[in-house]
């Protein structure tokens, strides 16, 4: 009977309880939403004009520049990845955006708190406090517990969470971005070191052929054969070979710093062996590409994430337009007198809701939930930019790379015909079958031809580099980084 009582007591409790949720609600249902919401749409892969995805698809391999087989290529960017600043800045955004999920988390969860305040306080005689009360002064002692707990009947603190989870995941996807930059970086960094090897070693077989060729002008005018004017134009080709030299020297160094700096390590390039563009191997990437590859890319993915976090905001804003309702409870002792404050009689206790409601507020909610709708709109444009600019930084390098092997071929045949005409051209001035003149003009076809022999072997191992790159560097999300799965809309590209 004792009990039956108990819980006939309590019905009414909960009743009221419920009315109160309930009322506040319908008033809730007069905040004025209407009007406000995105416009802009996510495009999909078709509209795009991407190739369906094909099951022999060619990935990149995550350390796709071992495809290059440089040892000393594999360590700078091993070193790059670990010591370098801008990639632990990266990091560290991601670990911030990892706490702001934990808090978004602690949000919807109770919270226990502990209080003590020990006060000494004259009261007013003034005011309610009657005499002797009123005009004394007392120590005021109060020691208790106080618990919280808002209630999320509208889903604030899940889409709370949820677009802190969305940042999280996009800021993990720019932590590999810039993973993939900075290794694309080096590999390019070292590639343009090789290519100024090369077109030093060019420049020297300039130096050392010019030496020559100015002995055999010496030896003519000796005998009579040449005049001053070809001595004179032999001598000057001389300084301008050094002076080319001296200028590769100096790119070189500074390619070697910007490597260094790179990599994080003063000198890192310094104990290295020069590379040689010979000595690096091509890689085999793909020449069609399937929106799913395409779709792997990190930067993407951040873009995907972002549109789903501010997703989440404009529903968290929403939910600013109803009731707060909070359970609130408190236990303790009160006591006036510190010598009262522990003892049973000064005991004290309460439990009940708490609930706020925004009634009139000026259009502040409103204006709130317009600009979360137009930052919608912007994460979902920028990403749809960003899917325009990766397609077109695939198609760019994919039609470079095919483009460079033509020209390759194309050069190749028109090298062997310089080589050879330069080799007739001093033959028959050495012979006396020609002038110098002759000489000079080959020898400046053959130059232009060496060096855009060395010019293209160096663009087409850096337009793979573009592709690697452009393809998502073999980038997937990592245990421990990304947060969730990244969020699949029909037809978009994850």
């Amino acid at each position: 009977m004792h009990m039956t009582t108990k819980a006939t007591e309590r019905a009414p409790r909960f009743a009221a309880l419920m009315t109160a949720v309930a009322i506040a609600a319908a008033l809730a249902g007069c905040a004025d939403m209407a009007g406000i919401s995105s416009n802009a749409k996510l495009r999909d892969a078709a509209s795009f004009h991407l190739p369906a995805s094909e099951a022999n698809a060619l990935a990149v391999d995550s350390r796709w520049w071992s495809a290059f087989g440089d040892s000393q290529l594999d360590g700078l960017i091993d070193k790059a990845i670990a010591g370098n600043p801008n990639l632990q800045v990266a990091q560290a955004r991601l670990v911030r955006a990892q706490s702001a999920v934990d808090s978004a988390d602690s949000a919807g969860k109770p919270t226990l708190g502990g209080q003590l305040d020990l006060t000494r306080q004259r009261f007013s005689e003034n005011y309610i406090y009657p005499s002797p009360l009123g005009g004394s002064v007392q120590n005021l002692g109060t020691l208790q517990l106080n618990g919280n707990w808002e209630i999320d009947f509208f889903g604030k603190h899940r889409s709370a969470l949820e677009a802190a989870i969305g940042s999280a995941n996009a800021a993990a996807a720019d932590a590999q971005a810039s993973r993939l930059m900075l290794a694309s970086n080096v590999a390019r960094g070292y590639l343009q070191w090789a290519r100024l090897n090369a077109q030093l070693a060019v420049a020297e077989r300039t130096l050392a052929q010019r030496d020559e060729t100015l002995r055999l002008v010496r030896d003519r005018v000796s005998a009579g054969l040449d005049t001053r004017l070809e001595l004179n134009q032999s001598e000057g080709g001389l300084p301008e070979a050094r002076q080319q030299i001296e200028a590769l020297k100096e790119q070189i160094a500074l390619t070697q710093h910007a490597l260094d700096a790179l990599v994080g390590e003063p000198e890192a390039t310094g104990a290295l062996t020069p590379p040689s563009l010979a000595a690096v191997k091509p890689m085999a990437l793909q020449a069609v590409i399937p929106a799913d590859l395409l779709g792997r890319r990190a930067d993407i993915v951040a873009a995907r994430w972002r549109v789903e976090a501010v997703t989440q905001d404009v529903a968290n804003a929403r939910t600013q337009f109803y009731p707060n309702i909070n359970i609130v409870a408190f236990a303790g002792v009160q006591s006036i007198g510190f010598d009262q404050l522990l003892k049973g009689s000064s005991g004290q206790w309460g439990i009940g809701p708490a609930i706020r409601l925004p009634i009139f507020e000026g259009g502040k909610l409103r204006a709130n939930l317009r600009g979360k709708a137009a930052d919608q709109d912007a994460a979902i444009e920028s990403y749809n930019a960003t899917v325009l600019d990766a397609v077109r930084d695939v198609a760019d390098n994919v039609s470079s790379t095919q483009s460079i092997a033509r020209q390759q071929q194309e050069q190749a045949g028109a090298q062997r015909s310089a080589e050879a005409a330069y080799d007739i051209a001093v033959q028959r001035y050495r012979a006396g079958l020609g002038n110098y003149l002759n000489v000079l003009t080959a020898e400046t076809t053959v130059l232009a031809q060496r060096r855009q022999a060395v010019d293209l072997a160096a663009r087409a191992l850096d337009a793979q580099v573009g592709l690697a790159r452009a393809l998502g560097g073999g980038w997937k999300p990592e245990p421990g980084l990304a947060l969730g799965a990244v969020p699949r809309t029909e037809g978009t590209l994850q």
